[in-house]
């Protein structure tokens, strides 16, 4: 039999411009997912070299912490990037109409969204008091609260201060300066700190009480950490990506 023909287009050829606009709905959000990735990585490239007058007053420690820093997002953002080029190849390969996958890429672009710090976001998780009465918990210390925290699966960070002060985590995020000094990405910040993550409250609160962890290393350097589980965080502080100076959408 056959494919009968509606309005001089047949069958097979409606399906096939659905596909087609399937595959390029999919494209189109893996792009703004990819340039998500990109722009982060250029944030944290451009924050670097734009901050000499940072660099030039910190000692040798903070700046080697800072290059161990920046290594570790270089790492993150290539690990994006490598993730995204895998999901597209696949959505090539397969063939599929793209409805599916059309799904994946829109829940893809709104987790990175969440984790790269360009929108607000809110759930259960823990909120950290770091008091620090001896001016002793430096950058190190709250870095290792951060990186404690990300490796038990938090979603979203955000550090603040006694003054209202504060700074989205993000794959930029960078720490310098001794207890009392503390600075995060050019804001400075008082004690007590407040670090609010969103995550399972059980499991990021386990993660900074294992023995030798992130509570003992707060109590070794004279501070003291409250460790607080809530149904319902919200982390607003929202960071702001730049957009391209030189690039321009491309295309025919």
């Amino acid at each position: 039999m056959r494919p009968r023909s509606v309005a001089g287009c047949s069958v097979p050829d409606r399906a096939a411009r659905k596909r087609t606009r399937g595959r390029k709905a999919v494209f189109s959000v893996l792009a703004v997912v990819f340039c998500v990735i990109v722009g982060v990585a250029i944030t944290a490239q451009v924050r670097t070299v734009g901050s000499d007058d940072v660099l030039d007053g910190m000692r040798q420690q903070d700046l080697l912490e800072l290059l161990d820093q920046l290594n570790a997002i270089e790492a993150e953002n290539r690990a994006e990037i490598e993730a995204l080029e895998d999901t597209l190849a696949g959505i090539i390969a397969s063939g599929s109409d793209g409805e599916a996958a059309l799904e994946q890429a829109l829940a893809r672009r709104d987790a990175l969204a969440v984790q790269s710090g360009i929108v607000a976001a809110s759930g259960p998780g823990v909120v950290l008091i770091i008091r620090d009465p001896n001016n002793a918990v430096g950058a190190e210390v709250l870095l290792d609260q951060i990186q404690e925290l990300r490796a038990a699966g938090a979603e979203a960070i955000q550090v603040t201060d006694s003054e209202g002060a504060g700074v989205r985590v993000g794959t930029s995020t960078w720490f310098t300066g001794p207890g009392g000094r503390v600075v995060a990405e050019g804001v400075e910040l008082a004690a007590p700190y407040v670090v609010t993550a969103i995550g399972d409250p059980d499991t990021l609160a386990a993660a900074l009480d294992i023995p030798g962890g992130a509570l003992d290393t707060v109590a070794r350097n004279g501070g003291r950490l409250t460790i607080e589980k809530r149904d319902e965080v919200v982390v607003d502080i929202v960071r702001e990506l730049p957009g391209p100076i030189y690039a321009r959408p491309g295309g025919p």
